[in-house]
């Protein structure tokens, strides 16, 4: 089965995890700013979190995926010097304490690290699916937000997310139950700002 089927297969937990009052709030400038500053902390952690498991995922996965899983660790590299520089400008500490829903969404990725590489190939695509769908959601963004909005609609990003898909479809990794754990980890991130679901 495809990986993109998992979208339809699981529809109102996808809602969940792409459609959250926290994007609402960014589109329409209800989010506040330090809502959107705790988020934007715990995720420059997790994706420090995501980079050492794309990596090691790249070290064991099938020659034909290597070329996306490398392309996409750079991006997660220039990703967290881009995190350090929009901190600078908020004045955001970087090294504030993990909250419970990054603990979580870290313990799972390391769960992922001794999944089949079919498995984790799912778990990356969803991930990454999940954040491009919802961030295209929140288009074009208020205006106090709306350059975090494009840095994470671009095409480029788009097309990465196409090539996740191609390489998971390639290994048959379509996988309900690691679907269905990353979107209630994405959706646990977004309700961590304190926006009610």
């Amino acid at each position: 089965m495809p990986v993109a089927e998992l979208l339809e297969r699981h529809a109102e937990a996808w809602r969940r995890a792409t459609r959250h009052p926290f994007l609402d709030g960014v589109r329409d400038g209800t989010t506040t700013a330090a809502a959107f500053d705790t988020w934007l902390v715990q995720d420059a952690r997790f994706v420090a979190d995501l980079l050492r498991f794309q990596a090691r995922l790249l070290a064991r996965a099938p020659r034909p995926a290597q070329a996306v899983l490398a392309g996409g660790a750079v991006a997660l590299v220039e990703e967290l010097a881009w995190f350090e520089e929009r901190a600078a400008v908020r004045g955001l500490d970087l090294g504030a304490p993990a909250l419970p829903a990054t603990t979580a969404y870290t313990a799972l990725l390391d769960r992922l690290d001794a999944a089949d590489v079919p498995t984790a190939l799912t778990a990356l695509w969803t991930i990454e699916r999940t954040y491009l769908d919802a961030w295209s959601g929140a288009r074009p963004g208020a205006p106090a937000f709306r350059e975090f909005v494009e840095h994470w609609t671009v095409p480029g990003f788009a097309g990465y997310v196409a090539g996740l898909e191609t390489a998971a479809d390639a290994a048959g990794g379509a996988d309900d139950a690691v679907f269905l754990e990353v979107v209630a980890a994405e959706t646990a991130f977004w309700d961590m700002t304190g926006a009610a679901p």
